[in-house]
């Protein structure tokens, strides 16, 4: 059986939704501007040996309608590219990887881009935009009992099973890190003291110059080349984040502090197979070990990183400490601190360069972020495997487990 390995990886800057550095680009012009940079890599690599672009959006409406990866490749000239656009909320694009993993193990095919993008800046703003119109009123009403819950007495949170109700779908992300929060006891503190080491850690990449191998520059309608993210902030202090008042609930602990802000971006892997990357000659970076998806309910989907990893390292046949180190996406303090404690996890090894609170997180970019991100931090410190998680809306979680080979 063919094994899938990665001999390309590269990621955009991260701007900072609508008056960040990236906010004038197009989705699909930065999709193509980092698909060519990750094909640019494996010039050995013949456009029709591609047997399919897949992208991930998370929220493909509006300037990221229609099919945004097969408009990708025709924007870069490649006819006979086929292309599809996935949408697992913030796993998008670690969903592509998969299908590309899959479809590989399968024998299906040698060579897949697996990439995706994000520009909340360019967000529809409505129904005559292209917005989704999807809230069904049972949904609506297990919301407003939700709302209800959570202003109420300050009681924990408590699953909506339990009573026989309906899960909210759309509960607030916000929400969700509060539930989270209660229900695994996670304090304020807890959760500020992480946002400053996530902060201070990509100040120390950034100083050490790791975030200039990460990032590949790109450039804008008018010829400015953005090659850094808009964030991490400097200086960042315990006392200035303490004094963030809660954002979503008036008694919460999360606030704009300890959170992911709203970003732009784009990434991409060219993801092949070990046999055919050795026929070209080519040094892989990666191999694909294992994935997981698991699913739990919404109300505190960010959890779902704990099940989902376990998955993966099960279908690795690895321990938890095998791993040398972690990327879990960072939406909230709230919950990669819980996910962490309840996989065990040594904290030191996860997100050693900061993580999403510091960098941002845009949706559809962040799964092939992250494991760009994670190449390159074990090439840094000569490790060996690694694994990347993260939680996803609707109540959902994902990871994958990667082997350095160079």
């Amino acid at each position: 059986m063919p094994e899938a390995v990665i001999v390309s990886a590269v990621r955009s800057p991260i701007g900072r939704a609508s008056k960040g550095s990236l906010k004038d680009l197009r989705p699909d012009d930065i999709a193509a501007q980092i698909v060519r940079a990750a094909l640019d890599a494996v010039p050995s690599l013949a456009p029709e040996e591609i047997a399919d672009l897949m992208l991930g959006c998370a929220q493909p409406a509006g300037e990221q309608g229609y099919n945004l990866a097969r408009m990708t490749a025709l924007r870069l000239g490649l006819d006979t590219v086929p292309g599809t656009t996935v949408q697992r909320y913030c796993s998008s694009s670690l969903q592509t990887t998969r299908m590309a993993f899959h479809a590989i193990r399968a024998g299906e095919g040698d060579a897949f881009i697996s990439a995706g993008v994000e520009m909340v800046s360019r967000f529809a703003k409505g129904k005559a935009d292209g917005m989704p119109d999807t809230r069904n009123p049972v949904y609506t009403e297990a919301a407003e009992r939700t709302a209800k819950r959570a202003t109420g007495d300050g009681t924990d949170w408590v699953d909506p099973r339990t009573a026989g109700e309906l899960p909210d779908v759309y509960v607030g992300m916000g929400d969700t890190a509060e539930n989270v929060a209660r229900m695994c006891g996670v304090s304020r503190s807890e959760q500020d003291e992480f946002a400053v080491r996530s902060q201070r850690l990509a100040e120390a990449a950034d100083e050490r110059g790791f975030w200039k191998r990460d990032i590949t520059p790109v450039t804008l309608p008018d010829g400015t080349v953005i090659a850094a993210d808009d964030g991490p902030r400097k200086g960042v202090t315990l006392e200035k984040v303490s004094a963030m008042q809660p954002v979503f609930r008036p008694d919460g602990t999360v606030t704009a502090a300890n959170c992911c802000p709203l970003n732009d971006g784009a990434a991409a892997l060219v993801v092949m197979s070990d046999r055919r990357a050795a026929e070209l000659g080519l040094t892989p970076l990666a191999r694909i070990v294992s994935t997981g998806v698991s699913a739990l309910s919404p109300e505190i989907m960010g959890l779902g990183p704990v099940e989902a990893s376990r998955q993966a390292l099960e279908r690795a046949g690895l321990a938890v400490g095998d791993i040398d180190l972690f990327e879990f996406n960072e939406a909230f303090a709230a919950q990669v601190i819980p996910s962490v404690r309840q996989l065990k996890a040594d904290p030191d090894r996860v997100n050693v360069n900061g993580g999403a609170i510091a960098l941002g997180h845009p949706f559809g970019m962040t799964g092939a972020r992250i494991t760009t991100t994670l190449i390159h931090a074990l090439q840094e410190q000569d490790g060996r495997f690694g694994l990347e998680s993260m939680c996803v809306a609707g109540g959902q979680g994902m990871a994958m487990v990667i082997e350095r080979l160079s």
